[in-house]
């Protein structure tokens, strides 16, 4: 494989973010330029990690390519950065290799096709990989780490959880917490059939309810620094999503949750001058 130079690869990490991630896609774009490649590349190989799963007919192949991914880190570690076009980034962006072998790791439990037994189990899987990612980004920002983070992440990771529902359901897979569905007479037959149910309603709302806490928990403890912000973004755009689907008459097997782009760059714009997420 031949490396591609720097821009090259930040180009192409650019494109796979905006392709995999777009909401981090657009939080990147308000970071400062100079932190931007940093975080664009960061992000890109956390796109990549997280989709590993859906990528592989099996669950021995997802974790032959996320051994990959950390023997990739290792090498790196060595200033033996391989072709592939994140690698040759995460070169740039000197993160700590221990800290993205932790994501990889984290990303194990994707392999296991079991739903989570209850909201502790999911929330535990949630701050593994939304918030420690947050955490990660604040670092290649320049930041601070503050306690805001694990909430924010683990908001943020229920969220698109939920958003994830019909996906992860045409795929077999699902990540609502078992309690919760017994909780609610809940089949998960019918999930995987994309049958929407008002004891699934209550699920998601449920499930909302504490992302929603989580939310006012995060912005209450109190001001993130402005080098840390950017990496708390994303959060600002549960908001809407919660909204979305846990209006009374909402279908996720038969309605969307985008919002449409121009409205998230001005959701992250304005909290981005207000200093808020």
């Amino acid at each position: 494989m031949t490396t591609a130079t720097p821009d090259e690869s930040l180009d192409a990490c650019l494109a796979t973010l905006r392709r995999l991630d777009h909401d981090r896609f657009l939080a990147a774009l308000v970071a400062p330029a100079a932190k931007r490649p940093a975080l664009v590349a960061l992000y890109a190989f956390n796109a990549e990690i997280a989709r590993v799963r859906e990528t592989v007919s099996e669950p021995m192949l997802g974790q032959i390519r996320l051994q990959w991914w950390r023997e990739s880190i290792e090498a790196l570690e060595r200033g033996e950065a391989r072709g592939h076009e994140v690698i040759v980034a995460l070169e740039l962006a000197k993160l700590p290799a221990a800290c993205l072998i932790t994501l990889v790791d984290a990303r194990e439990r994707d392999l296991d096709d079991e739903p989570f037994a209850d909201m502790a189990a999911l929330e535990t899987y949630a701050e593994a990989t939304s918030s420690a990612l947050m955490r990660l980004a604040t670092l290649a920002l320049g930041g601070e780490d503050h306690p805001a983070i694990r909430p924010a992440g683990i908001a943020y990771a229920l969220t698109g959880l939920l958003r994830a529902v019909p996906a992860h359901a045409s795929q077999g897979r699902l990540y609502l917490p078992l309690d919760l569905l017994r909780e609610h007479d809940v089949d998960p037959h019918r999930i995987f059939a994309g049958e929407m149910s008002e004891g699934l309603r209550s699920v998601v709302n449920a499930i909302a309810a504490r992302a929603r806490g989580l939310l006012a928990e995060a912005r209450g403890i109190g001001k993130v620094g402005r080098a840390s912000l950017p990496a708390l973004l994303p959060a600002a755009l549960c908001d809407r999503y919660l909204d979305i689907m846990t209006a009374p008459d909402f279908d996720p097997f038969r309605r969307s949750t985008d919002v449409p782009a121009f409205r998230r760059q001005l959701r992250l714009l304005g909290r981005s001058f207000a200093g808020r997420f």
